[in-house]
């Protein structure tokens, strides 16, 4: 969390020195994918449990937002090109981690169970601990997650030349990322239409889009449109893909959503109009297989290999030592909570003195709004305001929401 904060507040370059030098890229991508098996196979077995009645579900909570946040630190550093080259062979696992987020984002668009403003019912809120809340948390989140997987995947094929070989085969012959995406276009799961009213949604909530703005392009629609374009115009792409009939047909689809008013807002796109209109004339030879030996990505197997076979054991054993405390285990449980999430105890657990955030100097004085930055006198955090307004106001509603999850289990726990 403090890594989300410090990377919002522009001090990203120091999070990335630390993260590639400590090799923390792939101990992340592990710990993506060991919460989301998690999830898969034990979050339900306890959910089905009979004398599942915890008095606080704010652990299994603290596990579902663990995912979360793991996936908003690499959407916010996967940028860097050095990030994407110090994953090394995870990267085969990233790229199989989003392919599952994303299509399980289409099929859930297709079925209509896209969480759009779900409310629970008068009985499930007088019971804030109840297995319902907790699953439509679980949803919720997931449908972030899988929005989050799609920029960290447009970030991937911006870097496709730093790429291991094997990842850019498993892209489009493996995964058939190319025919996903053409999907992701078609289905848009961050819009939907409710009484005659256009919603869309973007920074982690739903707003209704004034009419004139109906046929703007959003940051999603853009994070779709940008993979398309980075594969489908690379060279090394355009070289390995398999451009055959059901291939070429779905790609074709582009075409009708290549208006002008898109291309306008995004002209780059002019160009993969006229490779889309090169393609419906030609038939681009079958790729070449020039890789011997392909290296597959092994967390995924390894994890369920170590674990096959304990999933009902470990869900037993967590519900009768973790959901079922002591009223004195629940208290104790609260305060480590709340230190958790305390930022004094993470500036204390760095080694420097704070510096102010405009000339430099050791600094005594913090936002009392964010909490983040530091100052040495009034004066400089006057003028450093309007640079880091932006930061402060996007890190004092994470707090605030931090805070309201907080205060909702300590209820529930009374």
């Amino acid at each position: 969390m403090q890594a989300i904060l410090s990377a919002s507040a522009g001090q990203e370059q120091l999070l990335i020195d630390v993260l590639v030098n400590n090799a923390k890229i792939p101990v992340l991508i592990e710990e993506l994918i060991t919460v989301e098996i998690w999830k898969q196979k034990i979050f339900p077995i306890v959910c089905r449990l009979e004398d599942f009645k915890p008095k606080s579900t704010f652990p299994i909570y603290l596990v579902l937002r663990h995912e979360a946040s793991v996936i908003n630190l690499l959407e916010t550093v996967f940028y860097h090109k050095e990030i994407c080259e110090s994953a090394e062979d995870t990267i085969l696992d990233l790229i199989d981690y989003t392919h599952r987020k994303l299509t399980l984002l289409v099929a859930q668009t297709a079925s209509g169970k896209i969480p759009v403003e779900q409310k629970l019912q008068p009985e499930d809120l007088a019971n804030p601990s109840s297995v319902k809340e907790l699953k439509k948390q679980a949803a919720e989140m997931e449908f972030e997650i899988a929005l989050k997987a799609l920029s960290v995947f447009r970030f991937i094929t911006g870097l496709i030349e730093s790429l291991p070989v094997n990842a850019v085969t498993r892209m489009l012959n493996t995964h058939n990322f190319p025919c996903l995406l053409v999907q992701l276009v078609e289905h848009c799961p961050w819009i939907y239409r409710k009484e005659g009213k256009l919603k869309k949604f973007e920074d982690g909530a739903w707003y209704e889009v004034p009419y004139e703005d109906h046929v703007k392009i959003t940051k999603l629609d853009g994070q779709v449109w940008i993979a398309l374009y980075n594969i489908l115009l690379s060279s090394e792409c355009q070289r390995k893909y398999n451009f055959n009939n059901f291939n070429k047909s779905q790609l074709l689809k582009l075409r009708a959503f290549l208006t002008e008013v898109v291309i306008d807002q995004f002209p780059n796109l002019l160009e993969m109009q006229r490779f889309l209109s090169h393609l419906a004339v030609t038939d681009p030879e079958p790729p070449k297989k020039d890789l011997i030996l392909e290296q597959v990505p092994v967390i995924w197997d390894q994890v369920v290999r170590e674990n096959s076979g304990k999933w009902q054991a470990i869900a037993k054993h967590q519900v009768n030592n973790m959901f079922s405390p002591s009223e004195e285990e629940l208290k104790s449980q609260a305060c480590r909570w709340a230190k958790t999430y305390n930022l004094d105890v993470m500036e204390a657990l760095i080694p420097n003195k704070p510096k102010c955030g405009m000339c430099g100097c050791e600094a005594t004085k913090r936002c009392s709004r964010c909490r983040n930055e530091w100052y040495c006198r009034r004066e400089c955090q006057v003028k450093h305001w309007q640079k880091h307004k932006k930061a402060c106001n996007l890190m004092a509603d994470t707090l605030k929401k931090i805070q309201e999850d907080v205060q909702m289990q300590a209820k529930s726990t009374n």
